[in-house]
């Protein structure tokens, strides 16, 4: 099991209040994780990206919006 650690973080104060909404007081902690580790899963994949491209040439965009589809929808 993954261990927890508190962090603070601000954020504009009207875009608190429209998470609050959606998903309540309790679920922002949750929600922020999900957002968090999809970017670093995009991170990670843009970092991949520009690898391949640099060895091997430009990467098909059509391609590229296929696997996001597949691993990131």
């Amino acid at each position: 099991m993954a261990e927890y650690v508190k962090v603070s973080i601000s954020m504009p104060s009207d875009m608190v209040a429209g998470l609050k909404e959606q998903v309540g007081a309790g679920g922002v902690s949750a929600y922020v994780t999900e957002a968090v580790k999809v970017q670093l899963q995009m991170d990670m994949l843009d970092e991949v990206l520009a690898d391949m491209e640099a060895k091997h040439g430009p990467v098909d965009a059509q391609k590229v919006r296929e696997i996001e589809e597949r691993y990131f929808s």
